[in-house]
């Protein structure tokens, strides 16, 4: 008869504990600052480079296109080309993309530019010790960089 006693005095401090925890949950979230929580909300996930420049290119530059996806600028420093890709966050039914890669002087660009599900490019450019201008477009948003891409990946930090 003791034991059931035990049990039963158990029992009822492991329901009365769970209880409170209950109880107080929701005043703690409530006791939240709007702000906290406001600034809580998940950010849309960046594109990430998917390395289909090939072997040897580093990512040396990039730039968000919106929520769309980004635009990537990739150097290889042993053949001295630069690479661009444009990559979609979400990929899905193919869009109006463009991977865009060139010099400001003398005017030179390559340009890879259609309907396409997942990326643009890869577009390619000898340009060793030149500054070099590109960019990426998805469903019209544009993004990238004119004459900021110089030479070795040292000069661009």
């Amino acid at each position: 008869m003791i034991n059931i006693r035990r049990a039963s005095a158990i029992g009822a401090a492991v329901t009365a504990t769970a209880c409170a925890a209950v109880a107080l949950a929701p005043a703690a979230v409530a006791a939240e600052p709007a702000a906290q929580r406001a600034t809580a909300a998940p950010k849309a996930a960046a594109a990430q480079y998917n390395g289909v420049c090939g072997s040897g290119y580093a990512v040396v530059n990039s730039a968000q296109i919106g929520s769309k996806g980004s635009v990537f600028l990739t150097y290889n420093s042993a053949t001295g080309k630069n690479c661009v890709v444009t990559i979609r966050t979400n990929p899905g039914t193919a869009v109006h993309m463009t991977a865009s890669l060139g010099f400001a002087s003398p005017t030179t660009r390559v340009t890879d530019t259609g309907y396409f599900t997942t990326y643009a490019g890869p577009v390619y450019l000898d340009a060793r010790g030149l500054c070099v201008t590109w960019r990426g477009e998805i469903s019209g948003e544009v993004a990238g960089k004119n004459g900021t891409n110089c030479g070795t990946l040292a000069a661009n930090r």
